[in-house]
């Protein structure tokens, strides 16, 4: 059969037609086949095999029904999912989100963009996601663990260290993972530290875990820019979030020299000119827990909150040349792209998953920026998971610059294998075609090698 544009759009189609309602999901798809033409005129086998139809369809998708009780004695219902997609490189390897946006087609595209994620890093691990629509903010330290036991309760039947490994994501912190990890110990009368990563540091967890995503994604954009002959050096950058990504992206980029000007949660953005004050805004964040809005008025001067904006909606005076989106999918619009364009914006790098829309993910490649798409640039959560995992199998601990060292190491090769790919495949500078490619391959030769399954 003739790998075709037409061949792509069929199969397409009929993954709209077989899982409608999943926005998200259809999104992810049509991302990836964006760049798998040339790859499957090269490779007729992928086309014979029906890889693309596949690699679509995950092997497994649970959904259960999490009954829990709150602190006025009445009981509640939220909504489980675990969508264990693709095992060809390892056991499903993928993080559970809390949050009340969640529903089958995020859980879906989140493991779908897995996939290829966890294949980049090149370790051996395959890709999955879960979580429920329940929502952390406001509850008790009670009512989250009575939550959370619920919930292992259901999924302990489905995860194992061999099977499908978990870790956190929006809404899971290490909190969440010790009472997931503690009433998986208690169904399974075993200690299995390696079945969830993410834990704390007593009992099983890895350093640099904690900061690996950002950290990981500055690390690409370090790697981007050197292309260029730049670095972080006095550059001026956006992050969007305040969350764990955001806070460590933060860190790094300050390490590296740069000045972050901006940041956010889901109340509004901060402008702080003359840059973050870290340890402020962790303490606002992390220790307090408060909105954002009290680093404004704690840091004064020229730092201002937004109410409701995005903190790509920030007008700056002086070029902004770097933007790390690090808090949800579909965040940074065509507009905002624009703007930052035009505002001597150099490269992005997206910290969470899919954060910028397609009609930016174009102004981008079009204005010739740099561009390192979430599956390539913030792969360094899912990495550290994996060394996690390793430690835990050998029952051996790393120190935090040994970890660092790997997770560098590990990030430097992502990049390396998507810019090569990305030229191998006549799209010299295109992390977006390298990051499909080189993930895509890897998974489906594997499911070459083990047939029809």
């Amino acid at each position: 059969m003739p790998a075709t544009p037409n061949l792509i759009d069929d199969v397409y189609d009929e993954i709209l037609s077989r899982n409608p309602g999943e926005p998200e999901f259809h999104q992810a798809v049509r991302e990836v086949f964006g760049s798998l033409d040339r790859v499957l005129e090269r490779n007729p086998q992928y086309v014979q095999a029906s890889i693309l139809e596949r690699i679509c369809e995950p092997e497994r998708q649970i959904i259960f029904r999490v009954p829990w009780v709150d602190d006025a004695n009445r009981v509640r219902i939220n909504r489980g999912f675990r969508v264990q997609f693709n095992s060809a490189l390892g056991p499903y390897k993928g993080g559970l989100r809390f949050h009340p946006t969640v529903g089958l087609g995020t859980v879906k595209f989140l493991g779908f963009e897995q996939i290829f994620k966890n294949a980049l890093t090149g370790m051996p691990i395959g890709g999955g996601k879960g979580g429920s629509d329940f929502d952390p903010k406001g509850k008790s330290e009670g009512e989250i663990m009575r939550f959370c036991q619920s919930f292992m309760t259901e999924l302990s039947r489905h995860v194992g260290e061999y099977r499908d490994v978990p870790a956190g994501d929006i809404g899971v912190g290490g909190r969440e993972i010790g009472y997931l990890f503690g009433q998986y110990k208690r169904m399974t009368n075993q200690y299995e530290s390696g079945v969830l990563t993410g834990k704390g540091l007593t009992w099983g967890g890895s350093l640099v875990r904690t900061e690996a995503t950002g950290y990981g994604a500055v690390y690409f954009t370090q790697h981007m820019l050197a292309t260029r002959s730049r670095s972080f050096d006095g550059a001026r950058a956006l992050v969007s979030g305040s969350g764990n990504v955001a806070i460590y992206a933060i860190e790094k980029v300050v390490e590296l020299g740069g000045v972050v000007v901006g940041a956010s949660d889901s109340s509004g953005a901060i402008h702080d000119p003359d840059g973050i004050d870290l340890a402020l805004l962790r303490d606002v964040k992390e220790r307090r827990r408060e909105r954002i809005a009290v680093y404004a008025e704690e840091r004064g001067g020229r730092a201002r909150f937004l109410p409701g904006a995005s903190v790509w909606d920030i007008e700056s005076d002086e070029p902004i040349h770097v933007a790390l989106p690090c808090a949800t999918q579909n965040e940074l619009s065509e507009a905002q792209a624009a703007k930052l364009v035009a505002n001597g914006l150099v490269a992005v790098a997206e910290g969470a998953n899919m954060p910028a829309t397609p009609g930016a993910v174009r102004v981008f490649r079009e204005a010739g920026v740099l561009f390192g798409p979430g599956k390539a640039a913030n792969a360094g959560g899912v990495a550290t998971s994996a060394l996690e995992m390793q430690q835990n199998a050998s029952r051996d601990s790393w120190s935090f610059e040994h970890t660092e060292q790997r997770l560098a190491e590990i990030m430097e090769a992502i990049h390396e294998r998507t810019a090569a790919t990305a030229e191998e495949y006549g799209a010299p500078g295109d992390y977006v075609v390298g990051a499909n490619i080189a993930g895509f391959t890897r998974v489906a030769d594997a499911m070459l090698s083990l047939g029809v399954i």
